[in-house]
């Protein structure tokens, strides 16, 4: 049905009155001019009717009305100006009620344009008229924000200088200043606009109306400070200004109204002061008149002022902005931001990392330089480093797009000459077993039999009692020393006798050092032995083979499999089989002697739990010989825990070699962790904690008299680190294997800055950290501040707490990490390092990860660290116990892979199950397994790969029958540590050579990545015999997202987030890739699928997940990222992560595999469609409690979620959330749209 021209809004006739009138207005426009008193009358008409009747206004903007075009075709033909004010009085009218669609129908109609046409005309008139330009005015500050071309169409058309010019004419009239002001206001957010005005002398102009405090015109001078405000963002503006000497004069302004809006009415005003000094500040020369102001102090007091008032919130968030911009860039207290520890590497390669850090001169890697200003571009958008760019760009960007790369290649790239030398690694692929003796392996129950396939490292079980250590100063002679396993050097010093001086100017090295008690037990352990043991294992019987036992296993087992259900590992004996880790104290006890010194050190601590510190640089004297004869009863964690005795890792630690020659075993390491029983939630961020904390770094500027400055402990002075003092400080130390801590700095009497220490070889990459603590009070509140953090955003602004050991909790019972620290927050601070040093990146700011701590024991010794530590000896120790545990069945070879660059073994794990027997279909069985290809801490800093590493092995290494069935399943070559320098020496991402090993897949050099080289030939020499596996997984940790996910690699996936052209034969894929990552989303309470992602990005083509996907044809290989903060989803959801659930990964990815095993073996295809329903069928199930668990596989992964820096703003380009706190504050989960390309995610 045909409406009528006129169309009205359903229920009002087209012919009223106002529609009349618009089609008498309608046959006038053709003669306006000549009808000019008709035309009046008329318009005046139609405006009564608008303003008395709601309906009228209605009819004139209804769907399908003509009414607009008819008014706006009179207003551009009629010359009488009370015509163009009637028909401007009625755009008004119209435009005021439900303006955003109205005003979006009026741009549309080109009403914008006819009105800047209006304005030039009446400009013409000499003198215009006021009314006129002020109706003029008004609206078009009404319509300028909805037009999208507003700005361009005022330059082009001249209309800008129309209303600057009527600006300087009409200063002291407000009221038609205000609605020019208004319009400029909106010219201004155009930048070329900006520039154009700035150089018409406009700043100058708007600073002849800006004035002190007055209840007047208050409305004008907020307009005027908008406009000013958006001028000044042009950089060339922002200098016109500080130039012109104006930074003074907005602060004196500033101070005056904040003196006197005592009641906070005039909070806009203000805001808008603001706002202009932070656009000027943007600029070098701008923050140096504000400093020369005095800017930072007018700001810090006022701002003080401000901060009971919760309402002006946003003028504390933009000061504390403009004040930390400002605060000038010092360096870092520190020689050089080179690593404290020197390696000189076999050779220095000419590019890359390594290479550029050995090229730069003395001096020049830590000079904040002249660029650092960034003058050049907008400071406000300047990304803090590679990570944060990548970030910033389209999703997009960094997808591989070339077909070509993301199909895998074909054949190993080697010839098969060279990797013949690996052949020795797969012993188990061509082993017949005809020596060995299946029956009495069977029948044994009490004893293991001698077996070839052991490790070449024999376990050691001590019984408990006193372990003493003994120093350089002081062997029993009982204790001698021996050099197990290495030549006779006759360079090296005589062995220390009772009869003998000492020689504390001659320190031993780790590695020569060994107690006799031991001797007899390890001086053949490079011969393959027997499994040793003083205790036995229980019999285990065999797990039933049939397919269908277990199928039904698997069904009732896999969907609430948690390590309190599984019994992977026993305790060694019944007795211990009540000390399960649900105790939370440790009732059983040894007694050690006090400090665990290896030798070649004297003693540095005194007195119970070495809190008592005296320096080892001066004299030694009989108090120091009688301290350590101290005996402290602490708990024998070896009963508890069944892979950790403290004696063990003793002996492993001195066979660790590290750069700095550690002598110190720190007391977690020794006595272990013991998951707590409790629950650790995230921790709930307290409001303007981190502001406060701004302010207080603040206050050094302003008061400088109150820094004490005060080192307390520094590696640059090898000699002597820990600085002697008046008992008055805390003690730091961090010398011992996986430590990190280069500088402690007392800034006040009980706050700390602390210094992390950059990787070997590298001038960056800090994050983990290591150290102990000492010398506290009770009931005093310590503030530490890391100070030169890189990353520009941390879970620890999302509830993750660092962790802390207590000695004096452990002697307790509780020898356990716990997440602690409150007033937690991560902002970027006042430390920089040039733009040399940062590789050339834009962004050289350091960043503080503050936290407070209260501590419970008066004189205790505390350990701080990033994450829970796992170190190399904690690995040997671990392996060694687990050799324990292997029974008859069970196949197990641990095998040297290749030694590291610092002369450490990188061990080489083979478990499987043994034969059933000899006959050639059980060993053809046994030879053809699929093989699983697992490997972990590639990243230093990533101690949870460790855990869950941890996870796996133990489950593979248990009795129960799912552990059987895998170990049946499949062959596991394992490399549990890829990176033991980098984790010995305290690195967090690199190795020895400066470089990060996941980085060097594609090309790995032999002597620089001896580990990522051998791995990559031993997977490469699988691919030229055919028996490439069937699932590679590279084990990681993740520092900026929650949960537990994968990323993969698939060319659909990769070719549907981007935007190049496939065909069909391009996109064949099998989803086979997918099927692990479902399986763990279903049976992991940690695992997220929405967090998975498998698109193949540029900048991770040379990871081991892609390498291994692409150039040795494994479809399933990952990378398992573990987060470091906690959960988000599913049964762990609010909670930080622990090492029980980082475990439970761990073996939870072992039940996976086996169900895999079950889906593979279906041979139908219908079955493998029903298969595929069915994961999804019954991951639903999971979705309705935990909604983020699972997305389908055409929905997008979710990523970060963004940091909360708007209410306390922590990065200058987001002044504009400070608006929005409130609403930030409400919703602080929201997801930043990351890609998988943050450098630190794999």
């Amino acid at each position: 049905m045909n409406r009528p021209k006129m169309a009205t809004e359903k229920g009002v006739p087209s012919n009223s009155r106002v529609m009349m009138l618009l089609g008498q207005l309608e046959r006038m426009n053709g003669d306006i001019v000549r009808q000019a008193e008709t035309a009046r009358q008329v318009t005046a008409k139609i405006l009564h009717l608008i303003q008395t009747q709601e309906k009228s206004g209605k009819e004139v903007m209804s769907k399908g009305s003509s009414g607009m075009e008819v008014i706006l075709a009179s207003l551009e033909s009629t010359r009488d100006v009370q015509t163009i004010l009637n028909i401007l009085s009625i755009l008004t009218e119209l435009l005021t009620v439900g303006r955003g669609r109205r005003v979006g129908v009026f741009v549309s109609k080109g009403g914008t344009g006819i009105l800047f046409h209006t304005l030039l005309s009446a400009s013409k008139e000499m003198p215009p008229s006021e009314e006129l330009m002020l109706q003029l005015h008004s609206l078009l500050a009404k319509v300028g924000p909805k037009d999208r071309k507003f700005g361009v169409a005022a330059r082009l058309s001249g209309a800008l200088n129309v209303t600057v010019n009527l600006i300087k004419q009409n200063l002291q009239n407000p009221k038609l200043l205000l609605p020019c002001l208004q319009v400029l206001r909106v010219y201004s957010t155009n930048s070329v606009n900006a520039i154009s005005l700035g150089k018409n002398g406009v700043v100058e102009l708007l600073f002849k109306v800006l004035a002190p405090y007055s209840k007047k015109n208050t409305s004008l001078l907020k307009v005027a400070l908008d406009a000013l405000g958006a001028l000044l963002k042009s950089k060339t503006n922002a200098r016109r200004a500080a130039d012109g000497g104006y930074v003074p004069i907005l602060l004196a302004l500033y101070a005056d109204w904040h003196r006197n809006d005592a009641r906070h009415r005039h909070m806009l005003i203000r805001k808008g002061l603001l706002v202009c000094l932070r656009n000027i500040t943007n600029i070098k020369l701008g923050r140096k008149a504000f400093v020369e102001a005095d800017g930072m102090r007018v700001l810090y007091n006022s701002s003080t002022e401000c901060l009971p008032v919760r309402t002006l919130d946003p003028l504390v968030n933009t000061s504390s902005l403009i004040m930390r911009k400002c605060f000038p860039k010092n360096r870092l207290p520190l020689p050089t931001i080179k690593s404290a520890f020197v390696f000189q590497l076999p050779h220095v390669p000419g590019t890359g990392p390594a290479g550029r850090t050995y090229s730069q001169g003395p001096g020049v890697d830590d000079v904040v330089d002249e660029s650092d200003d960034n003058d050049e571009a907008d400071t406000e958008n300047d990304t803090e480093n590679e990570e944060d760019e990548k970030d910033q760009q389209s999703p997009n960007d960094d997808i591989e797009t070339d077909l070509n790369k993301l199909h895998p290649r074909k054949g190993p790239g080697r010839p098969y000459e060279e990797l013949r030398v690996y052949e020795r690694f797969f012993v188990e692929l061509s082993e017949d077993f005809q020596g060995f003796n299946f029956e009495s392996s069977k029948s044994s129950s009490n004893t293991s039999l001698s077996s070839p396939f052991s490790s070449s490292v024999a376990p050691v079980r001590s019984p408990p009692r006193p372990i003493i250590v003994p120093t350089a100063q002081a062997f029993s002679p009982k204790h001698t020393l021996s050099l197990p396993g290495l030549p006779k050097d006759p360079q090296l010093p005589p062995p220390a006798s009772a009869s003998s001086p000492p020689a504390p100017l001659t320190p031993l090295q780790l590695d020569n050092i060994h107690v006799s008690k031991d001797q007899e037990k390890t001086e053949d352990s490079h011969i393959p032995t027997t499994d040793r043991r003083d205790r036995t294992l229980s019999p285990l019987g065999r797990p039933p083979t049939e397919a269908q036992t277990i199928e039904k296993d698997l069904a009732h087992v896999l969907e609430r499999v948690s390590l309190d259900a599984l019994d992977g590992v026993l305790p060694l004996d019944a007795d211990e089989a009540h000390i399960g880790v649900k105790q939370d104290d440790v009732s059983v006890t040894r007694q050690i002697q006090s400090p665990l010194l290896l030798g070649g050190l004297s003693a540095r601590r005194s007195g119970g739990g070495g809190s008592n510190w005296s320096s080892d640089c001066g004299s030694e004297g009989p108090e120091d010989e009688a301290a350590e004869g101290a005996v402290l009863e602490v708990p024998d964690t070896a009963l508890l825990l069944p892979l950790h005795d403290p004696d063990l890792y003793v002996e492993m630690v001195k066979g660790t070699l590290s750069v700095p020659q550690y002598a110190e075993v720190a007391y977690p390491d020794y006595f272990g962790h013991v998951a707590p029983t409790f629950r650790e939630p995230l921790l709930e961020r307290v409001y303007g904690v981190q502001r406060a904390k701004i302010f207080q770094d603040i206050e050094r500027l302003i008061h400088p008299n109150d820094i004490l400055d005060k080192v307390v402990y520094d590696l640059d002075i090898p000699s002597c680190p820990v600085i002697e003092d008046d008992g008055e400080s805390l003690k730091f130390n961090s010398q011992f294997e996986s430590g990190n801590l280069r500088k402690a700095v007392q800034v006040r009497k009980f706050e700390y800055d602390l210094v992390l220490n950059s990787d070997i070889n590298s001038n960056h990459y800090h994050q983990w950290f290591y150290f102990e603590v000492s010398g506290m009070k009770v009931g005093t509140t310590y503030r530490f501040n890391i100070i030169n953090c890189e990353k520009s955003n941390s879970q620890f602004n999302y509830g993750m707490q660092a962790l802390m050991y207590s000695v004096q909790e452990a002697i307790s019972g509780s020898p356990r990490w716990v997440r602690t620290g409150t007033d937690i927050c991560y902002y970027k601070n006042h430390f920089a390092r040039s733009s040399i040093a940062a590789g050339g990146l834009k962004g050289k700011s350091y960043y503080t990860l503050t936290f407070s701590i209260n501590f419970k024991h008066k004189d205790d010794v505390c350990y701080f660290a990033y994450h829970y530590p796992y170190t190399y000896s904690t690995l040997k120790m671990h392996l060694s116990k687990l050799e324990a545990l292997r029974t008859p069945q069970i196949y197990l070879r641990q095998d040297v892979l290749c030694e590291t660059l610092g002369g450490n073994g990188c061990p080489l794990l083979t478990i499987t199950a043994m034969p059933e027997s000899n006959s050639n279909d059980h060993i053809c069985q046994f030879r053809n397994r699929p093989l699983i290809f697992l490997s972990a801490r590639v990243h230093p800093g990533e101690t949870n790969a460790s855990w869950v590493m941890k996870g796996t092995l133990e489950f593979l290494m248990g009795s129960s029958p799912l552990a059987n069935s895998l170990r049946e399943s499949y062959i596991f070559k394992i490399v549990p540590m890829l990176n033991p320098d980098g984790v010995i020496n305290g690195n967090h991402r690199c190795s020895l050579s400066g470089e990060d090993l996941n980085r060097q897949w594609q090309s790995p050099n032999l002597e620089l990545h001896p580990t990522i080289y051998h791995t990559k030939s031993l997977l490469q020499y699988l691919a030229h015999i055919q028996r490439a596996p069937l699932v590679f997984c590279d084990y990681h940790g993740h520092s900026r997202k929650k949960n537990v996910f994968m990323y993969g690699c698939s060319v659909k996936e990769t070719v549907w987030q981007s935007n190049i052209s496939a065909t069909s034969s391009d996109l064949q894929e099998d989803l086979a890739y997918r099927a692990l990552p479902k399986i763990l989303s279903q049976i992991a309470p940690a695992f997220s699928m929405a967090s998975c992602s498998f698109v193949v990005e540029r900048s991770k083509e040379s990871t081991a997940r892609v390498v291994v996907w692409r150039e040795i044809g494994v479809q399933r290989s990952y990378t398992m990222e573990s987060t470091l903060c906690g959960c988000d989803q599913g049964k762990y959801k609010g909670l930080q992560i622990g090492t029980r659930e980082l475990e439970e990964m761990g073996a939870q990815f072992c039940v996976a595999l086996l169900r895999l095993k079950r889906l593979t073996g279906l041979r139908n295809h219908q079955h493998l469609l029903d298969l595929e329903s069915d994961i999804i069928g019954s991951q639903a199930k999971v979705v309705s409690s935990c909604p983020t668990t699972y997305v389908l596989d055409e929905d997008e992964p979710s990523f970060l979620e963004a940091i909360d820096y708007s209410a306390e703003s922590n990065d200058e380009d987001l002044e504009a959330e400070n608006e929005r706190a409130a609403e930030v504050r409400e919703h602080p989960d929201l997801l930043e749209q990351l890609s998988d390309s943050d450098n630190h995610r794999e």
